[in-house]
């Protein structure tokens, strides 16, 4: 993400185009207190941006794979 992009518009860049079967998001921002401003403001734009896509959340980098695969099976 370039320094002037706000993580809104990097996300909405980034599901531009492609279909996901799946989108994770990040126990790093979700359970992070001060950020939950953002954390409703991702799973927004995740639901407007990949409607199609289902939503998972994990709780570190190494549960990611099986965050996406709850809904992937």
């Amino acid at each position: 993400m370039a320094q002037d992009e706000s993580p809104e518009t990097a996300i909405v860049e980034s599901l531009a185009g492609e279909n996901y079967a799946c989108v994770v998001i990040g126990g790093g921002i979700r359970k992070h207190e001060p950020l939950l401003e953002l954390f409703e403001r991702v799973v927004n734009l995740v639901r407007q941006n990949a409607p199609g896509a289902a939503i998972s959340f994990n709780s570190s980098t190494e549960d990611t794979v099986d965050a996406a695969l709850r809904w992937l099976r």
